[in-house]
């Protein structure tokens, strides 16, 4: 994914420490505005009231109701009054709900951001920053907006929220032959994108979209104002009334003429009218119509659905195919060891402790937390020396001693890079690779695991590159949420 950045921020990218002055932040506020990404509908009660009045049923039944009282009918001018109750009650209730999708939405927001500004860093709120801030972000913080990393060190990234993927992102920063070519549009490792979190490393951005221009805006609007277009019953509705309506009025209008012809006054021949369209007048089909929307909407809210218009208790009956996100959805957004396959000679216990000793408890790799929850480190063994993971090595080594003494080194990290490291034969490397690919067909994230003893006189320091020995696959799996299958089945 590409993403573009406006062309007057590409001369800024070259300053790596350097923030905008208070003069240029005004300047920008007044140009881009505040830094909404999720802007909260209307709370005040006469705009709820205006948007309500937008419905031509509303008026409709207001309209009916009034000729009825002008006829002195006040008993029927009640029951159409009555009836205007559920529009507006409904459209409140919508509108409750709506607030309270929309705070869930700013839930995955940051709210404070650590800004350079003037020389010197500061700690702002999320809403004031503008479109070449130099912020810095730090590990288990969100991104406060969309912006190109002009430094990265050990970055991952959860952007499960936005692109549903559940493994952690690695991203890095924008290199210097990009920015001397004054390019404005970046892979999206150079981004680092508002709704999304930091798990590890340290991150320093350049904002280049805020508001409703980032992305996590761009979804959020899409599902809070889209277009209203109306259901195919209500056109249906709107088409018979106008029937009957030009229908009623040519009748009334005729027997007028006739109550004239035959010698009766105006005001007989007007009252015979009035008479005759009160008779004529459809109001049922939106009174109907109105009580039909709202009994679904009750029955869809006490099943907890969140429903944002009336209207959508019609199109939900015309559903013949459902999509679905999966990450967070259908399954349960983090990540579980749930198979592992020991090299020959290498027992299961002896593989999972092996892959613990790898793993680092505060890397914040939601890797590592699902081995360590599984295979808690013994006391026994003292990590001297780890040499972390990175895209480029695609493996992580930690240096262990344990109790008597003696020091090895396991390393964990993808398939292919562990066993271009191991001293195995090709029999073994070709069964690995082939278990790996299988795991893969699962749907499975697979790492390797590999060890090998070190002498303590002679070891020189510094990371081992070859002679390991190969101790097995591990596969992690995004477990699928409890009901699902029987939802889906339903």
């Amino acid at each position: 994914m590409r993403r573009a950045i406006p062309e007057e921020l590409a001369d800024l990218l070259p300053d790596r420490a350097g923030g905008l002055s208070e003069a240029e932040v005004a300047e920008r506020r007044a140009r881009f505005g505040r830094n909404d990404i999720v802007e909260q509908p209307p709370h005040s009660g006469w705009q709820l009231l205006a948007e309500t009045a937008h419905d031509p049923m509303l008026w409709f039944l207001l309209g009916t109701s009034l000729l009825f009282i002008l006829l002195g009918d006040t008993s029927e001018a009640l029951i159409l009054l009555i009836a205007v109750l559920p529009l507006v009650g409904m459209d409140l209730y919508l509108h409750r709900r709506t607030a309270a999708s929309t705070a869930g939405l700013s839930s995955c927001l940051a709210s404070r951001a650590r800004v350079v500004r003037g020389g010197r860093e500061r700690e702002v709120a999320v809403e004031e920053l503008v479109p070449g801030d130099l912020v810095i972000v730090a590990k288990g913080d969100p991104f406060p907006a969309d912006g190109i990393l002009v430094k990265a060190e050990q970055v991952q990234v959860d952007e499960s929220s936005l692109s549903g993927e559940a493994w952690p992102i690695h991203k890095r920063a924008v290199t210097d032959a990009l920015i001397s070519a004054q390019a404005t549009t970046f892979e999206s490792c150079h981004w680092g994108l508002a709704g999304t979190r930091l798990l590890t490393g340290s991150a320093t951005m350049r904002i280049a979209n805020t508001g409703r221009h980032t992305l996590y805006g761009e979804i959020v609007q899409s599902a809070l104002a889209g277009a209203h277009a109306r259901t195919p019953l209500q056109q249906a509705i709107a088409q018979l009334v106008i029937v009957l309506l030009i229908a009623a009025t040519a009748l009334c209008l005729l027997l007028a003429l006739v109550r004239l012809q035959q010698g009766y006054g105006w005001v007989d021949a007007l009252l015979s009218a009035v008479t005759l369209a009160v008779a004529a007048l459809p109001e049922e089909f939106p009174v109907v119509f109105t009580f039909f929307l709202g009994a679904g909407v009750y029955r869809l809210a006490r099943r907890k659905a969140l429903v944002r218009r009336a209207v959508v208790v019609e199109n939900i009956g015309r559903i013949s195919a459902i999509c679905s996100d999966k990450t967070g959805t259908i399954t349960e957004g983090r990540l579980t060891l749930t198979h592992h396959a020991a090299a020959p000679g290498v027992a299961h216990e002896q593989l999972l402790q092996l892959a613990a000793l790898a793993a680092r408890g505060d890397s914040g790799d939601p890797l590592d937390a699902a081995l360590l929850i599984h295979v808690p480190v013994p006391s026994r063994y003292t990590v001297q020396q780890t040499f972390p993971f990175t895209e480029d090595r695609k493996r992580e080594t930690a240096i262990v001693r344990d109790e008597q003494g003696a020091l090895f080194a396991v390393r964990k990290g993808a398939p292919e890079t562990i066993l271009a490291l191991c001293g195995d034969g090709a029999t073994v490397r070709s069964a690995a690779l082939h278990e790996t690919a299988a795991f893969a067909a699962g749907g499975h994230k697979v790492i390797a695991c590999g060890w090998r003893p070190l002498e303590v006189e002679s070891w020189p320091g510094g990371e081992p590159d070859r002679d390991f020995i190969f101790a097995g696959l591990l596969a992690f799996e995004d477990p699928v949420r409890e009901g699902v299958a029987e939802a889906v089945n339903e």
